[in-house]
């Protein structure tokens, strides 16, 4: 099978798109957040491609993604004004709403679970995408499991050459973490997985939102989750790899010297630049461009044979709670916090 790369989504494009996605065929497509890997989200047979290509665990539910917020009531139930507001102040956007699912969404894409995460991008090209092909989309990020996500074609062609059919290229993507994941809870929104909107968001809009307690902490494989990214090493480079926080800059620099080895590569802020170490990489100096850079440089890495990835924390506020949200299962809870 050769795969092919779509730089333009012209009529002939998406004729043959739809044909794919038609045919049970997977198409990896871009979001805002991340590149997604997408099934038609009303068969079971497209769907469980999807697990059997990135080697995803059946019992890690997907996110099905939507044209447009109006046909979120075909698959699923909004049972509260909260889930509403939620869904008419971020939608389209990087959120995903768990909500109560209708029949026509197939178990194989929810995990067996009676609820289902669904989604609107606010990119332009998925939305094309989306809107020709008329089918909602299961899709999670465009990666083997437990590998850094897909940000960009060229290193997403290199874990799928051969073995999809169709990559629309649309650029590095914007934010470069997943979606915000949400569900309301006896009346308050928690946030399963943090995103780029943020607690803070949710609160201006609604003045409570709650954290899962598992967004920081390891969740057991039998534990049942309603959101992707909770379970299992996720995010993760082949090198190992030892994350260290701290707000005091010179404990955050011992801690490093500390730790690191003669092949140490240290992933972090300009302010660690001059750190002597094999191979330093700068990965922004805001939560913004930390966010956009992260799981391109783990890729990045990787690839200097290093044998220990130092990392530098963030604060977990804002966007900071998502990026250690990733952080955290990028170093398989080896963390150190001063």
């Amino acid at each position: 099978m050769k795969t092919n790369i779509i730089n333009e989504l012209t009529a002939d494009a998406l004729k043959k798109l739809k044909q794919e996605i038609l045919k049970e065929n997977l198409v990896i497509f871009p979001t805002e957040t991340v590149y997604g890997i997408g099934a038609n989200a009303l068969n079971k047979d497209a769907v469980s491609k999807i697990f059997d290509i990135k080697e995803r665990a059946r019992n890690n539910p997907l996110i099905v993604h939507l044209k447009d917020k109006k046909e979120i009531e075909k698959y699923a139930l909004i049972t509260n004004s909260i889930e509403q507001k939620l869904i008419d102040a971020f939608m389209p956007g990087p959120i995903t709403i768990i909500l109560k699912k209708k029949e026509i969404i197939p178990d194989v894409v929810t995990a067996g679970l009676d609820s289902v995460g669904l989604r609107v991008p606010s990119n332009q090209i998925a939305h094309a995408f989306l809107d020709y092909v008329d089918v909602p989309i299961a899709a999670p990020s465009a990666n083997i499991s437990s590998r850094p996500s897909g940000t960009k074609v060229s290193d997403i062609k290199a874990e799928f050459d051969g073995l999809i059919n169709y990559i629309i290229d649309g650029g590095e993507a914007d934010i470069g973490l997943e979606s915000t994941v949400v569900k309301v809870i006896d009346g308050i929104p928690t946030i399963l997985r943090p995103g780029f909107v943020t607690k803070e968001d949710i609160e201006y809009l609604v003045g409570v939102c709650n954290v899962s307690p598992h967004v920081l902490k390891e969740v057991k494989s039998t534990t049942k989750v309603e959101s992707p990214g909770m379970l299992y090493r996720h995010y993760a480079p082949r090198t190992k790899c030892l994350l260290i926080y701290s707000s005091s800059e010179s404990k955050l620099k011992n801690a490093i010297l500390e730790n690191k080895t003669s092949k140490t590569i240290i992933l972090g802020s300009s302010k660690l630049k001059d750190l002597e170490c094999f191979k330093f990489i700068n990965y922004g100096d805001t939560l913004e461009e930390i966010s956009h850079n992260l799981f391109s440089y783990l890729r990045l890495a990787d690839k200097y044979q290093g044998d220990l990835i130092i990392i530098e924390g963030v604060k977990k506020e804002g966007l900071g709670l998502a990026i250690m949200n990733r952080l955290i299962r990028t170093s398989n809870f080896n963390y150190i916090e001063l």
